[in-house]
């Protein structure tokens, strides 16, 4: 069997990336590094390093209040180091608000996890929400992007 040199860098699509994934919540429901691969591939368009971290509430509102002056927790923080190639940038998650999330929108877990997911990856690459046209271009990509890993629109109401 060949020896991997560096077993957290990958390909695929002309693209080369670099994925660290660190736990620092329960992985109790919290998918695997290979469908975090898949998504992060999916939505990406350039090389990049990037680390995703899966926290709890605790740490998840501590992030939240010091860089977004908000007193609760959210579901994805992205950081964005540098937006040249390689494209460098932290994706964080908060296990706790995601889980209830998917539970108040009747959503599947893993196809909550695959949204925010691509959410992230999408503003590392400057793709933003703010203003309603920037809304509409950014969610339609996400759209497009997570029916073609198979999952539902995150867009429509689950029933």
């Amino acid at each position: 069997m060949p020896l991997i040199k560096n077993p957290n860098k990958f390909s695929g699509c002309g693209k080369t990336f670099k994925l660290t994934v660190q736990f620092a919540a329960d992985k109790t429901n919290i998918p695997g590094r290979q469908l975090f691969r898949k998504w992060v591939g999916a939505a990406l368009n350039k090389p990049a390093e990037i680390v995703i971290r899966i926290v709890g509430m605790q740490e998840g509102e501590v992030l939240n209040r010091k860089f977004r002056g908000k007193d609760s927790a959210t579901n994805v923080l992205t950081f964005v180091y540098s937006d040249d190639v390689p494209l460098l940038g932290d994706i964080v998650l908060c296990a706790p608000v995601i889980s209830r999330e998917a539970e108040q929108q009747n959503k599947d877990l893993v196809a909550h996890y695959a949204h925010l997911i691509v959410h992230g990856v999408l503003h590392l690459q400057g793709y933003d929400h703010i203003s309603d046209e920037d809304a509409v271009v950014m969610e339609s990509l996400e759209t497009k992007i997570i029916t073609r890993l198979n999952y539902p629109d995150p867009y429509v109401i689950q029933q």
